[in-house]
Parts: C-alpha cells; structure tokens; sequence
C-alpha cells in the first residue's frame, strides 16, 4: 500500500497506516479524514492547541483531557478521538500533523488520487486551480488533489511537488539563477 510520497516504515506513517486499516475496516475512510481535517484546522487556529500537541512538558493526562474535550466540541468521531488518545497516551502527540499528512495519502491512493502541494506568491483563483489540476492530471495520469499554500517569498510563478518529484518555476528561483549566471560572467 506505500507510495512514492509515504514512508509507512516510518513512526507516523505506521501509525497513519494503522488508522488507515482500522478505518477501512469499519467504512470510514471519508469520515475519519474529515476528522482529521477539522483537528489540522483547529491546530492552524490555536496557539495553544499546538503547543498542547508539541510540548512534552503537558502529562498524557493533560493531553488526553483536552483532546478528549475537543473531539468531542468538534464532533470528531469516537474512532478518530481514540486514535488521538493512543498517540497522546504512547507521548507521539508531536507527530499527529505528520500523521494526518501520512493519512490523506494513504486516502488518496486508495482512491486512485495523488496529492501536489502548490505553494504560490497568491492564493490561486478556483479557475487557475481548475486548470492546474487538469494540467497536473494529464501529466501523471491520475486525479490530483491541490495542497496549496501561499509563500510571498518566492514573489511569483509556483512551485508544484508530487511525491519526490518538483518542478520550481518560481521568480526567486529564476532571479538566483540570473544572478548565479551573472556572477560567473564576471
């Protein structure tokens, strides 16, 4: 079941896996990845949250009762919120975003899907996203999902990884390029 972007050997990736079976079996591969979507939403909103979830300083218990008290005001189903459980009670918390990633993989791949993260200077319009999707298809052959994220840094253009190839056409890496060139000229 490992694709070429997942390595379940690793810790999260066995314990992606592990939720991945435990899901698949009861049905709820859909469900258990909308929880984990809303749980990664909540992290991204709360300063808190993360450092409740990377700070080995808090006990399991303290762990566990919070997460408990949010899964449940979150109406994260009772498989997701004892998965969370078993991570924070085995002190893994700090790798439950690596896990969910590993997770929407595994998702993806059993629906035929591929996921790229898109990191552009703006937030893509729906229709550039469309057509991305559409460009990225014909290319691997597969449905792809879009991970996008917004980096002003790389100041235009985007960058597009599908598993461990990436294709960078970004104006940062362009201008270095130019300037590297310009460098050896001299």
């Amino acid at each position: 079941m490992a694709t070429d972007d997942l390595n379940l050997s690793s810790m999260p990736g066995r314990y992606a896996g592990a939720l991945y079976e435990l899901a698949s079996g009861e049905g709820n591969i859909a469900d258990v990845e909308s929880d984990l979507t809303t749980f990664q939403s909540l992290l991204g909103e709360s300063v808190d949250l993360r450092r409740l979830v990377a700070s080995p300083v808090f006990s399991y218990e303290d762990q566990g009762g919070a997460l408990k008290a949010i899964c449940k005001k979150a109406g994260i189903s009772q498989l997701t919120s004892n998965f969370m459980q078993v991570v924070a009670r085995n002190r893994r918390l700090f790798a439950i975003p690596q896990m969910i990633k590993d997770f929407r993989a595994l998702a993806a791949h059993g629906r035929g899907e591929v996921t790229a993260e898109v990191t552009t200077a703006q937030p893509l319009t729906d229709d550039q996203a469309k057509q991305l999707k559409k460009s990225l298809k014909a290319s691997v052959g597969k449905e792809v999902m879009l991970d996008a994220k917004v980096d002003k840094s790389i100041l235009g253009g985007l960058i597009v990884k599908i598993g461990s190839r990436m294709v960078d056409s970004s104006l940062r890496t362009k201008l270095t390029a130019i300037r590297a060139g310009l460098k050896g000229a001299a």
